[in-house]
């Protein structure tokens, strides 16, 4: 267990003493003669009140006379000077955030100018605490002691310490939303009216709002029994009292201070986006210059388009195949039909109307967007199901799914259904000789492919798709056989064993052509799935269960070498390399546990609660490698979204790099992907995108009225670059 942020970015304790200094004037380019700019770019220095350069802050940019709304953000070097390269004409309002200050008065600029910013000192640490990332305030919460889980105790008999932890991190609360941002370290004022003040009870009724109250109030009450809203409560009461995180983070540092960051807002105030897509990740100048295709999951069946050149947004309206598909919300589903009770924000309108519950895309090698989204009724067709002659239905057959694929051609606006028997979840090509196979995670007990090419061809839905059960090779004998004992039987040494390890993620590995998932429960566990030369009757499977101190498995994904990495709920990037493994990897003893010597636990970066030892309460949704050096720190990078941190989580040479969104507060990530637009274009020609996928963005700084954010990140090799 390690991290090794401190060592790579160094950094001092930051004063907080000093005046209030206000304003900002614009200067000739002869006076700041080490800030070269260009004519789109605004330039200069940020000084505190004693006239000293301010080293490692934000300087934001921000316009609204574009088609979106339009953000730029750069960090400033070791003497205070800044670049905010290749802006579009507009007027921008300008000023500088960073930890020890409050923020700046805003200047207003263009192009073309070169600035002196002042920075204004944060005149206490309470207001200096404001800046601070979420995971700081979320850390102030108390977490009951082991002492409390049990028979008879504050939580129902099967909830370890290690499950609540996973609960309130991310396999529950920050599994849809931020934790720990100003508008979920507060209470609404009205819900406190109701409850008399007690913010326990406040708490209890914040979860119900809305069409996720259902799905709130059964893990809150359901699996935690209640018991944590006393830890809940005392928390936000003790914020609203005036306490404020004892920890503070580093400015940027190193690497990070290179760091450009553009948003751009989309879709609309009410309805959010789980994910989106930019390129396809085996080769990432497909599509270059492109617009970015949104996934609206269970907000709406409009699919936003935005054009990063134009700065502009459409919207194309997803179509069901089927008049009779329902609403893909309710009894099934991760969000109910309707407000279980009114939000503080909306009421009790019902915003979220989808059927298609597009959760996740991905884009093809010919720029097509292939879609994980529902056309239909949930009732499959009789060629899932058993007696049929498919293939895959003889072995396993299936009467329903919630959850399809579809494929959009952004050139002809053509929209095709593949109705596959399986669920779909997260989708990914193949590499290789396989590179037209589309592998699909959601399928529960299940693994689904897609052969893209025979569909292309001829269109025929059940002739291009397959599945298979995960089957363990418990008897040792190197082969699949039939008549294997089911998941609730033991193992018997003499035959193979069916589990079930539904795929979360889906990683098809470039090194030997197997295909991993991520199995989330409150341990967790990775499973490689050889589909050997005819799937149906060939393809085994090995798990491999995530030892102590992890727990918690969310999205995964793999590098160029086969090795898998994982966001765990336990605070670590976990690292799974199958090639460490010491003993047999099938046999009757293969069953999860044995090979702990292939996991390494890397400590995410930022404070972890008190009470609980060297831990971090980062909680990322999904992690992702950069496999193509697409955005600046090497092949095959893993990444995770720091969804406490407001950015994306970098390990580089051992050593954990923030990729920060300072501003608005809040920046929450469900995914992303990296594209090259031009190899030769340098730092400019590469990039990560992220949507903002918090299913409230109304959260996030701004509050109510603000839209979802696509996020753009390059590496500069300095701040001044431009």
């Amino acid at each position: 267990m390690k991290s090794n942020r401190a060592t790579l970015l160094g950094g001092a304790a930051l004063g907080l003493a000093g005046l209030i200094a206000a304003g900002g004037y614009a200067l000739n380019a002869a006076s700041t003669p080490n800030v070269a700019i260009d004519a789109d770019d605004i330039g200069g220095v940020v000084t505190n009140p004693n006239g000293q350069p301010e080293a490692g802050v934000w300087v934001i940019a921000e316009t609204s006379d574009l088609d979106v709304r339009y953000i730029k953000i750069v960090v400033t070097d070791d003497q205070g000077r800044f670049v905010v390269p290749d802006l579009p004409s507009a007027n921008y309002s300008v000023w500088v955030r960073g930890y020890g200050l409050v923020d700046s008065d805003k200047v207003t600029s263009r192009p073309g100018s070169t600035l002196n910013l002042a920075a204004k000192i944060a005149p206490s640490e309470h207001a200096a605490a404001q800046y601070y990332p979420a995971a700081y305030w979320y850390s102030m919460m108390e977490i009951p002691g082991k002492d409390q889980f049990g028979p008879g105790k504050s939580f129902p008999a099967n909830v370890t310490q290690e499950v609540y932890l996973d609960t309130i991190k991310s396999n529950g609360c920050i599994g849809c939303h931020q934790l720990g941002q100003l508008s979920t370290r507060t209470i609404p004022e009205q819900f406190l009216r109701e409850q008399g003040g007690v913010h326990s009870d406040a708490w209890l009724r914040r979860i119900q709002s809305g069409q996720a109250g259902v799905q709130m109030i059964g893990l809150a009450a359901g699996l935690l029994g209640g018991g944590q809203f006393k830890y809940f409560g005392e928390w936000t009461e003790r914020v609203a009292k005036g306490e404020y995180p004892e920890q503070k983070p580093q400015r940027p540092q190193g690497a990070e201070r290179n760091i450009v960051v553009t948003l751009r807002d989309w879709m609309n105030e009410k309805q959010y986006l789980h994910d989106l897509i930019a390129s396809d990740r085996r080769f990432p100048t497909v599509n270059a210059y492109g617009p970015l295709y949104g996934s609206p999951e269970y907000s709406s069946n409009n699919m936003p388009i935005l054009d990063p050149i134009k700065n502009t947004t459409t919207l194309f309206p997803i179509p069901v195949r089927d008049e009779n598909a329902p609403i893909a919300l309710g009894p099934g589903h991760a969000a109910g039909a309707h407000a279980l009770l009114p939000s503080a924000y909306w009421g009790e309108e019902d915003i979220w109307d989808t059927r298609v519950n597009n959760h996740n895309s991905m884009i093809g090698k010919d720029g097509r967007v292939w879609m994980a989204a529902t056309f239909r009724a949930p009732n499959n067709p009789d060629f899932c199901k058993r007696g049929s002659d498919h293939p895959s239905a003889k072995v396993f057959p299936i009467d329903r799914t919630n959850r399809n694929i579809t494929v959009y051609d952004p050139k002809t606006k053509d929209y095709k259904f593949v109705d596959t028997c399986f669920g779909t979840h997260h989708l990914q090509f193949a590499y290789g000789a396989n590179e037209n196979m589309l592998w699909t995670s959601g399928g529960g007990p299940v693994v689904g492919w897609i052969d893209t090419k025979m569909f292309d061809e001829t269109g025929d839905s059940a002739k291009s798709q397959g599945w298979t059960p995960l089957i363990l090779d418990t008897n040792g004998n190197g082969k699949r056989d039939a008549g294997w004992v089911e998941p609730n039987q033991q193992v018997d040494p003499t035959k193979d064993k069916r589990i079930v390890a539904g795929f979360y993620a889906v990683m098809p590995n470039p090194a030997d052509g197997s295909i991993w998932g991520s199995w989330r429960n409150s341990r967790g566990a990775v499973v490689r799935l050889d589909p050997g030369s005819n799937p149906n009757e060939t393809a085994l499977a090995e798990i491999y269960n995530v030892p102590m101190p992890g727990y918690g498995v969310r999205g995964a994904d793999i590098d160029s070498k086969g090795v898998v990495w994982v966001s765990l709920s336990s605070g670590h990037l976990g690292e799974f390399d199958r090639s460490k493994c010491k003993g047999p990897l099938n046999g009757p003893t293969a069953t999860g546990d044995h090979c702990p010597e292939g996991w390494t636990m890397h400590k995410y970066p930022g404070p972890g609660f008190k009470g609980l030892g060297d831990n971090s309460v980062e909680s990322s949704y999904y992690s992702w490698v950069d496999q193509h050096n697409t955005f600046g720190l090497g092949n095959d990078v893993p990444m995770s979204t720091g969804n406490l941190n407001d950015g994306i989580i970098a390990y580089a040479n051992g050593q954990m790099v923030v990729l920060r969104v300072p501003y608005p507060l809040g920046f929450y990530a469900k995914g992303f992907d990296g594209r090259i637009d031009d190899p030769n274009a340098g730092w400019k020609g590469r990039g990560l995108w992220a949507a903002n996928g918090d299913r409230t963005p109304w959260l996030i700084e701004g509050g109510k009225g603000t839209k979802p954010l696509a996020a753009h990140f390059q590496l500069r090799q300095s701040p001044l670059d431009k």
